[in-house]
């Protein structure tokens, strides 16, 4: 684990609050739904691969959004997200296993765990498709991701820097996020992804996390490597009767470039 005292306020509540959270007891089993696969078929079917995120609220956000998240997830999915991420860090993010729960029963895309997820026993709140996995907030990466392994979890191994990701890729990690938020000051650089993406090897997918909101961030990170988008915040704008369309919207990126492109 990095020297967290460079964290921002936000983030060193966040944690706190991580670490204080109860453990649940059991333990899960997962057969989960293939998270590079869906990514690929998005691809394969032209859409740009977005794995669409179901936040009611955020430190870096104005407001909740109080939509119900089956809901939203539908929508999200009618719009052509090829996956989904659910938040379920409850005190900064409004969300919960039982949110969580919920959505993975109402759609037949993956869903991922986005979670401040610091030890094993956390991994048990409940079944997803796939976990997320800071790189920065864990002193034994390889012990959480084999522990993931063990429960049938895929794995979403999340990155800010070249250090990080080579320190993802010899524990073994084979799917990697790249967030292009910097969790010391909180602010955003899509160049992020495209220094980090650079040192990655291709059989490894790729995941362009955070600040994107437009057709032509998303055509950039493609361009840049990206496997997959995950992207919150621009999809929940406009709550529930925007959410389709704005899906639609960054998963068209891809066949509007060159007519974009022209018009340019």
């Amino acid at each position: 684990m990095d020297n967290n005292e460079s964290l921002a306020p936000a983030v060193e509540s966040i944690l706190a609050a991580a670490r204080d959270r109860p453990a649940p007891g059991g333990a899960v089993s997962v057969s989960p739904r293939d998270l590079p696969g869906a990514l690929d078929a998005a691809a394969a079917d032209g859409r740009t691969p977005l794995v669409a995120e179901v936040k009611p609220t955020s430190p870096t956000t104005r407001g909740e959004n109080e939509d119900d998240p089956v809901a939203l997830a539908r929508a999200m999915v009618d719009g052509g997200a090829a996956a989904l991420s659910v938040l379920t860090e409850p005190e900064h993010f409004g969300g919960s296993p039982e949110t969580l729960r919920r959505v993975r029963e109402a759609v037949d895309v993956p869903v991922l765990r986005k979670d401040f997820l610091l030890s094993p026993e956390q991994l048990d709140a409940v079944e997803a498709d796939a976990v997320l996995l800071i790189v920065r907030f864990l002193d034994d990466l390889p012990g959480m991701l084999a522990a993931a392994r063990e429960r049938g979890f895929q794995a979403l191994v999340e990155v800010h820097s070249r250090a990080e990701l080579r320190e993802a890729l010899d524990a073994g990690a084979r799917i990697v996020g790249v967030n292009n938020r910097d969790l010391a000051r909180l602010s955003v650089d899509l160049d992020t992804f495209e220094r980090v993406a650079a040192d990655a090897p291709d059989d490894v997918t790729l995941i362009a996390e955070s600040g994107i909101s437009t057709p032509e961030d998303a055509r950039r990170m493609r361009a840049a490597g990206a496997d997959g988008l995950l992207v919150g915040t621009a999809i929940m704008r406009g709550g529930l009767a925007a959410v389709p369309e704005n899906v639609r919207r960054l998963a068209s990126a891809e066949d509007t470039a060159d007519e974009d492109d022209y018009d340019t």
